[in-house]
């Protein structure tokens, strides 16, 4: 489920980039592609990385008057680990085909790959 929320938001991230037209086509080859290769969805083991803040033992120490007041140091540590995720099998392929789609019209309807209209 990260990996597919991760997904949408590149391509929500990439779609502001477009132009309307882009995201018309871009909707509609989605949408032919979603039901020609479905999403298979499985759980997958993935290693992912966590940080923390770990002390150092040493201590920064300042004194001002007759008051010292010390904190710790800390260091950012990497902590691997393992997680299941649902992932879909199928997006890599689905995702070539759209592209693929996308391209095809915008180069049929506005003479580019980007449906870029003329003079825009």
């Amino acid at each position: 489920m990260r990996l597919r929320r991760l997904s949408i938001a590149v391509l929500l991230l990439l779609s502001a980039c477009a132009t309307p037209e882009y995201q018309a086509e871009r909707a509609i080859c989605e949408g032919e592609w979603m039901q020609r290769i479905p999403p298979v969805y499985r759980q997958q083991m993935v290693e992912r990385i966590r940080y923390e803040e770990r002390p150092t033992g040493r201590q920064s120490c300042k004194t001002k008057g007759n008051v010292t007041k010390c904190v710790a140091e800390m260091t950012r540590i990497s902590i691997p680990y393992v997680t299941v995720e649902t992932v879909d099998g199928n997006a890599g392929r689905r995702e070539v085909q759209i592209d693929a789609c996308v391209a095809r019209a915008c180069q049929k309807k506005f003479g580019n790959p980007e449906c870029k209209p003329p003079g825009g």
